[in-house]
């Protein structure tokens, strides 16, 4: 420290804070946001902080300084212990006649509200999703109407609440849905829904779980007016209630007796307790074959990723596709999976 500039003294200070920060939030996953909600809202901004940090190491290895090796081995647990933030290759795809496709969407209603000013974007979203053709496509956010046609699923399912605007879940299929139902969460419309296709011989458990909305607005200015302390308590409350709607989930899960694919909208990334608890067992299909940062939400200033797809370990993830589209604050995300020779 003695040989470094007053402007270096400064700019290490700051590295030292973010490097602890985010040391400290690789403990999160591990943490019940029941014991320490508060604590566990700095999981939002893990991939903020990886960004940070990355920016100090290339800073003081350009100005070729032992002081990288902050940075650089916080980082290394990181990776060592979450994989990359960044996904530098994915897989190919794979002839479709021998695999299933899945996507999920959370479509926002639709752009009900215009949101979205871009004209027809309802009709841009589901001509989007017949081009794509998954075999299944799981949708948060729904909400059924007449200019949403989506008659070109043989098969569906529908979990709905509201009284004017209905709105829910929803799952579509290609294949014969054979059996279907939810795990109702209280003291809100999020729930999980699960439909039983039968593709071939097999039977598959497609699960869509909308997880705890943090009702949180993505413009900066907009939340610099709210009280910082008012906004990390209903942050932290709503992660409350996502661990008890994830605990509802996987007792559900756990009775389960066929190949499950877990798709859905958890509000919160893969450095959260939630995420950490339902991927117990399966495989992230970004992780394995995904491309990129995987954003999933249009947060304009870090990449978040908050839609998953998680996959029984009896497939084989194929491909994995994020699709750059502005028809919702939310980004599709699709998988190509094709089972495990026996």
């Amino acid at each position: 420290m003695k040989k470094l500039s007053f402007l270096n003294k400064i700019v290490f200070f700051f590295n030292s804070i973010a490097a602890t920060i985010l040391l400290l939030s690789y403990i999160l996953p591990f943490v019940a946001p029941k014991n320490f909600s508060i604590l566990s809202v700095l999981s939002l901004g893990v991939p903020f902080l990886i960004i940070i940090n990355v920016l100090f190491f290339l800073y003081w290895l350009l100005k070729i300084k032992k002081q990288f090796f902050l940075s650089f081995v916080v980082l290394t647990i990181g990776y060592l212990s979450f994989g990359s933030l960044y996904k530098f290759s994915s897989k190919k795809e794979v002839s479709k006649a021998n695999s299933l496709t899945v996507m999920n969407y959370n479509v926002r209603l639709f752009n009900l509200y215009n949101w979205i000013e871009e004209a027809n974007t309802n009709i841009k979203l589901i001509d989007f999703i017949k081009e794509k053709a998954p075999d299944v496509v799981s949708f948060q956010e729904y909400h059924p109407n007449k200019n949403i046609d989506l008659s070109f699923f043989k098969y569906k399912f529908e979990k709905l609440t509201g009284n004017k605007i209905k709105f829910g879940q929803a799952i579509f299929s290609q294949y014969p849905i054979i059996n279907s139902g939810s795990v109702a969460f209280p003291n809100t419309s999020n729930n999980a829904i699960f439909v039983d296709i039968v593709k071939q011989k097999d039977t598959i458990r497609i699960y869509n779980v909308h997880l705890q909305s943090l009702k949180l607005d993505t413009k900066v200015e907009t939340i610099s007016q709210e009280e910082s302390e008012r906004l990390v308590k209903r942050i932290g409350k709503s992660f409350i209630m996502q661990q008890k709607q994830t605990e509802l989930f996987l007792k559900h899960k756990k009775e389960c007796k066929y190949k499950v694919v877990v798709t859905g909208d958890f509000n919160n990334t893969a450095f959260s307790y939630v995420y950490k608890e339902i991927k117990e067992g399966l495989q992230d299909a970004f992780k394995v074959a995904g491309n990129g940062f995987g954003r999933t939400f249009d947060f304009k200033f870090f990449p978040t990723r908050i839609d998953f797809i998680l996959v029984d370990k009896s497939f084989v993830v194929e491909a994995f596709k994020t699709f750059d589209v502005h028809y919702s604050d939310h980004f599709p995300v699709m998988a190509t999976l094709s089972f495990l020779e026996n």
